[in-house]
Order: C-alpha cells, then sequence, then structure tokens
C-alpha cells in the first residue's frame, strides 16, 4: 500500500486529489494539511511514501518544506513529490536542489497523476520528465559547474546511465540505450547514487546537469 500525504492550502484541490487517490486499491491518503509547518508534524506522525506538497503554502513554503523533510533521517523514506499550478515555474529547480523526488502540474490528467504517484513511491525515475527537462533546459542554462566533481569515482558505464536518467529515461530505457539488463541498469544507478551521496533519482539529476555530465543543448 501506498501512503500518502497532501499539503496544499487549498480545501478543494486536497478533497479532488484524496477522493482520486483513495478510490485506489493500492494507494491511500493518510494525512493532509494547509501549509508545511503541519506537514511536517503530519509526516513525522504518518511517515508516509509520498508527500505531495504544493509549492506555494502559507506559514511555510513547498521548498523550505522539502528541504526540512530531506534533512531529517527519521523522514529518509518520504519522497516529496511538488504540486505547481505552472508548467514552468522558477521555483521548482530550487526544489529539486532542496531534495523533491520530482514535481507535477495541478492540472495534470488522473491517470498521469496516479502513475507517476506509483513511479515515485518506487524511485525508479524523476517525475513528468518531459516537463522536468523543459525546466532544466531554461534554468540550468548557466549551471554551477562542479568541474566535474564526483565524477571521477563514476565508472564510464555508471555516467552514461547517470546521463540518460538526467534525460528523463527509466530503467528500462536506459537499458534498452545501453543494451544491457534492466537490472544492471538500476545497478548502475544505484552505484552512482551511493557514489555522489544522492539521496533520490531526481538529486542525481540535479548532479548530472550542474556537473556539465549533461547539459541542456545537449538533449
Amino acid at each position: 500500500m501506498i501512503r500518502v500525504m497532501l499539503l496544499d492550502d487549498q480545501p478543494l484541490l486536497r478533497s479532488g486529489f484524496r477522493a482520486l487517490l483513495d478510490a485506489e486499491d493500492d494507494i491511500e491518503v493518510v494525512a493532509e494539511g494547509a501549509n508545511g509547518k503541519e506537514g511536517l508534524a503530519l509526516a513525522r506522525e504518518h511517515l508516509p511514501d509520498i508527500a505531495l506538497v504544493d509549492i506555494q503554502m502559507p506559514v511555510m513554503d513547498g521548498i523550505e518544506t522539502t528541504r526540512q523533510i530531506a534533512a531529517d533521517p527519521a523522514l529518509a523514506g518520504v519522497h516529496v513529490v511538488i504540486l505547481t499550478n505552472y508548467g514552468v515555474d522558477e521555483y521548482v529547480f530550487n526544489a529539486l536542489r532542496a531534495g523533491a523526488a520530482g514535481f507535477l502540474v495541478k492540472d495534470i490528467q488522473p491517470d498521469d497523476l496516479l502513475h507517476s504517484v506509483r513511479v515515485a513511491a518506487r524511485g525508479d525515475a524523476l517525475l513528468a520528465p518531459s516537463i522536468t527537462k523543459m525546466l532544466i533546459g531554461r534554468y540550468v542554462s548557466q549551471p554551477l559547474h562542479q568541474d566535474g566533481q564526483g565524477l571521477d569515482e563514476l565508472t564510464n558505464r555508471e555516467r552514461e546511465a547517470v546521463a540518460l536518467a538526467a534525460q528523463g529515461l527509466s530503467n528500462d530505457e536506459i537499458a534498452d540505450r545501453m543494451v544491457i539488463s534492466p537490472l544492471t541498469a538500476k545497478t548502475h544507478i544505484n552505484r552512482a547514487m551511493m557514489k555522489l551521496q544522492a539521496r533520490d533519482r531526481a538529486q542525481l539529476v540535479v548532479f548530472a546537469y550542474e556537473s556539465g555530465l549533461v547539459t541542456p543543448q545537449g538533449r
């Protein structure tokens, strides 16, 4: 059962998401709140698998909420998915830097929302890859290059897998591209995450762009 927490200051939106998610046999909404401060307390109480977090909330916004969840070892199993009203939002990349597993626009189709929640719960892929790549292309056009810092710890195949993950490919798609098994692709990604101390796949993608391993022009 995938346990979900909803954080949004709009009760109507929370109700809509709750009705959609609770109708699924494998998803359960375990808590909901109207701001990040409430959300932190609820996260510690319920330990959800997924926290759907509005990026703009009173008291504590989605970015700070994400940062505090990511910094708390007791909440290491909570995957934060940011909700935004816009396909391009200047705060979204900051949210990924803060530790978000990905993000969704609020007008997402119901089936896509359910799929994204399941994908995020697996920790298998960055959410909404097409929108993610568009955002990264806009806000990482001048990335904070780290001169390849950390890349020397990766094997060539791990670098290749990380670069493909940064383009929004799933493990199965990475396997097809690299002509390896999905299990081997997953192993490459997991080893790269451990070497780079990435909390999740989203942070691995951020590293790929910031280090210059992938550039927006190279997509």
